[in-house]
């Protein structure tokens, strides 16, 4: 037995990955979706605002 048989092995080094040339495609998906992830965050501010939905169902008191 050698002394580095033992234990955990070191993870093979993974190649950097290259940079993708964007078309015109892709950089107008891109811009679609950081806007509908701005309309989501107004719509999620506006109903957070808000108090619960609904009606309040059934309320129990506390009389036996």
């Amino acid at each position: 037995m050698s002394g580095r048989e033992g234990g955990k092995k070191k993870p093979l080094k993974t190649p950097k990955k290259q940079a993708k040339e964007l078309d015109e495609d892709d950089v107008a998906f891109k811009q679609k979706q950081k806007e509908e992830q701005k309309a989501m965050d107004a719509l999620k501010a506006k109903a957070s605002g808000k108090g619960p939905l609904g009606g309040s169902g059934i309320k129990k008191s506390g009389k036996k």
